[in-house]
């Protein structure tokens, strides 16, 4: 049987708003101003808040007052704490009986590959708020306040579960233009003699690429994209050639504002992954989209 929280480490709403307004704000007064109660009820709340907590919060010194070291670090948890309670508080508000989804993407992969198919998973679950939020770095479920993210590398993360959506190839691409002025590309040496671009998140992709096609660079350098969608557009615009996923190509390729310079793909070592903490792994909108999601892995590319 799970233990339960005494009392005293459960304050309630209107102390933790009264505390995390005056810690933000610096003031008891700007607090009360934000709160609408007078600026004596923000200090009493707190002092009751200090009381059950048995912690002294804020040094009150003449007119100001300032956080101590442990209440610093107790604004940070608390000013997440609510903002969670918020969020599902509008969420249950907009989607009372469906559910909402909170979903971590990444960027490109999100408009390219999802945005396009997400209306036949709304259309199958007509009750399911999903809500969609961009990720380019690493996420913490204990911090974001997501039930499931796309990520793309390992599956291998503590505490959590994953489905494998689907394996990746890139392939050097980049404007005609540009291409026109380098017209001897026959071999993966030759482009070398190109102006290379990077993507931050693999930094050695381009060694990767080259290596498996058996060349050793001297040295890599190049113009550096945070996101697929700039690099793209970077080498549309001819700035230089890129290495690219072909799905997220296909309508550019297709287009013409960008040509394969060579039919050199390679697979890249890691893949796209559903991945949720294990304790959500039945909330039922997360299952909905999970099995809808993988009847899509489940199709080859041909039958997409």
């Amino acid at each position: 049987m799970r233990m339960k929280t005494p009392r005293r480490f459960l304050p309630s709403i209107g102390l933790l708003s009264a505390f995390e307004a005056a810690a933000r704000t610096g003031s008891f007064t700007a607090a009360s101003v934000e709160l609408d109660l007078t600026q004596s009820a923000v200090s009493r709340q707190i002092r009751s808040l200090e009381e059950q907590l048995g912690v002294e919060l804020f040094l009150r010194e003449r007119q100001t007052v300032r956080l101590t070291a442990a209440g610093e670090a107790y604004a940070v948890d608390i000013r997440e704490a609510l903002r969670r309670i918020s969020t599902a508080s509008l969420n249950l508000r907009a989607n009372p009986l469906g559910g909402t989804l909170n979903l971590a993407i990444l960027p490109t992969f999100g408009t390219r590959w999802l945005s396009p198919r997400l209306p036949d998973f709304l259309q199958r679950n007509r009750g399911i708020t999903l809500n969609l939020m961009t990720r380019l770095t690493e996420f913490d479920f204990h911090k974001d306040p997501v039930d499931a993210a796309i990520h793309f590398g390992s599956p291998q993360w503590p505490g959590t579960d994953s489905l494998m959506l689907m394996t990746e190839d890139v392939i050097p691409a980049a404007s005609p233009e540009l291409l026109a002025r380098y017209p001897a590309i026959r071999h993966p040496s030759d482009i070398l003699e190109m102006p290379l671009l990077h993507i931050a998140s693999r930094p050695d992709a381009w060694e990767q690429w080259f290596a498996a096609n058996a060349v050793v660079p001297d040295r890599l350098t190049g113009m550096l994209f945070d996101q697929f969608a700039t690099i793209a557009q970077a080498a549309m615009s001819g700035l230089g050639v890129a290495l690219l996923p072909t799905f997220l190509i296909e309508r550019e390729i297709k287009m013409g504002d960008l040509v394969p310079l060579l039919d050199r793909p390679m697979r890249s070592r890691e893949n796209y992954y559903l991945i949720w903490p294990r304790e959500r792994a039945n909330y039922p909108p997360l299952v909905a989209f999970r099995n809808w999601l993988a009847a899509l892995a489940a199709l080859s590319p041909k039958d997409e």
